[in-house]
Order: C-alpha cells, then structure tokens, then sequence
C-alpha cells in the first residue's frame, strides 16, 4: 500500500504583484489625526485654555456690558458672532503657528519626514484636529450663549447655511495661514510673538470687540487685507437681524465679498503653505 504525501510548502510568492500596499494618504492621515487629537488632549491646560478663553469673555462681556451700551441687543446677542470668529481663528491660526514651530524646533517634523507616511497624511491629521477643535469650540460657544443668558439663534435654514460655508472657509483659510506663519519664525519661542502679536491686534481691528461702524476707515481697510474681519462679518451676517447690516462698513452683509476675500485666502494661504513650509529648522540646513 502506498501513501501520497504533501508537497512542502513552498516560499511565499513574492513581487511586485504580491507586495504588501501600503495605506493610502487619507487613511494615514485620518489616523495621524486620531493621534493629533489624543496628544492634545493629554495637554490638559492647553486643552482648557483652547476652548475656556473665548467662552470666558462671552461670559464677561455678556454680564459687564448687557444694557451699558445702546447695542440694540443684548450684549450676549452683539458679542456671540465675534468670539465665534476669534474662537475658530484661536484653534486655527494660533495652534497651528505655535504647534508647528515646536514640532519643527524639537525635531518631530524632520522625524516624520524620514518616514514612508506621505507628507499630506501630515496635513491631513492637522485637519482632522483643526476640525475636531473648531466643531467643538462653536459649540461650547453657542452652548455658555443659550444656556446661560438666552442668546438668539439662526431661526432658518438660509442663516445656518451662511453659517456653515463662512466657518468653512473662515478656518480653513486661517488654518494655511497658521501653517505658513509657521515657517516665518525662527524659534518655536519666536513663533509665539509671530503669531499671537498680530491676532492679538487684528480682534481690536476686525469687529471682534469693538464694533466696525466705530473705527476708523483705515483701520478696517487694513484689517479687511486678513480674514478675521470678513470671518466676522459673515457670522454676524447669519446671526443678527437684517437691519443690522446698516451698520457693516458697506451698509450690508455683503457676502459675494465675504465668500471672495475668504476664498482668496484659501488659495493665498494654500500657495505660501506649499513654497514656504519647511520640515526642518534654518540650522538644520
């Protein structure tokens, strides 16, 4: 009698036709983001820094200035739209100034870029981050405004679809911006001056805290050249009654002009993120 025996097993194939295929740049990136999100959450002063400072001022205009002033609206009404646009720019703009420069300055981004991971999974997890904290900051905000002083809301669909294309482009072209300025700074502790300096000067200039029709001509032609004004603008636009379009700089909301100037950016800031951005500091060479 006789018995058939197995072939051995042989090698596994191997080729170009059965190599291993990596992940796709969205997939990294989408995961690059999950982890962006988990290492800033576990910084939980910058945490609670990032979302409490604009619902704090909410709270304190709100209380301090609500009928002080002849506003035509509760000063939780006036003020809401601007601390949106200060908000979204904070945990835009600023993060991304700052953080970037660290990651440069400490060596992270050189790391990262001597790795297979594409260089837009990069960009891709700073998106999903940006994203996470913008949603999360607008809601807090809306959430301190209704709960707690009764603020108005967008009462159609019109409204809360200006809303959404103006945060929309409002962050992400403050977002390029913040990767760009990223590259300007020499030092992650000069990024700080680089970047809060002039958002610290563009809320005085931009209808964040003091109302447009009260500065100068010059000041909001200056200040219209970034996007925080035209961020604003376009918030108010979806919050406040028609009326108070009278006093916008134009007598109206203008958005074919907010949407534009914003759209501007985006390009803008997607053109200087692409020529100026550097993965290693100037001494690395």
């Amino acid at each position: 009698m006789s018995t058939d025996t197995a072939p051995a097993p042989g090698p596994a194939p191997s080729g170009p036709g059965h190599a291993r295929r990596l992940p796709g740049a969205l997939r990294i990136g989408l995961s690059r983001g999950r982890v962006e999100i988990r290492s800033f959450s576990r910084e939980w002063e910058s945490l609670v820094f990032t979302f409490s400072l604009p619902a704090l001022i909410l709270v304190l205009f709100a209380s301090v200035f609500d009928g002080m002033f002849d506003m035509g609206m509760p000063a939780v009404d006036h003020y809401l739209p601007g601390m949106i646009a200060m908000g979204l720019m904070s945990v835009s703009f600023q993060l991304l100034g700052t953080g970037i420069a660290g990651e440069r300055e400490n060596g992270g981004l050189r790391r990262l870029r001597g790795t297979p991971m594409p260089p837009s999974a990069y960009f891709i997890g700073k998106t999903v981050l940006v994203a996470f904290l913008s949603f999360g900051q607008t809601v807090l905000l809306l959430g301190v405004a209704v709960l707690g002083f009764g603020a108005r809301l967008p009462s159609d669909a019109g409204s809360w679809a200006t809303l959404a294309w103006v945060l929309l482009l409002g962050t992400v072209s403050c977002a390029l911006l913040g990767i760009a300025v990223s590259s300007l700074a020499r030092s992650a502790q000069a990024a700080s001056a680089v970047v809060v300096v002039p958002f610290l000067v563009l809320q005085f200039t931009s209808g964040v805290f003091v109302p447009v029709v009260a500065l100068p001509d010059w000041v909001v032609d200056a200040a219209g050249l970034f996007p925080l004004l035209w961020m604003a603008q376009g918030i108010r636009a979806g919050f406040f009654p028609e009326e108070m379009a009278a006093l916008e700089p134009g007598g109206s909301w203008d958005l074919p002009q907010v949407a534009l100037a914003l759209g501007t950016w985006c390009v803008v800031g997607l053109v200087l993120t692409l020529v100026t951005f550097r993965w290693k500091t100037r001494r690395d060479g």
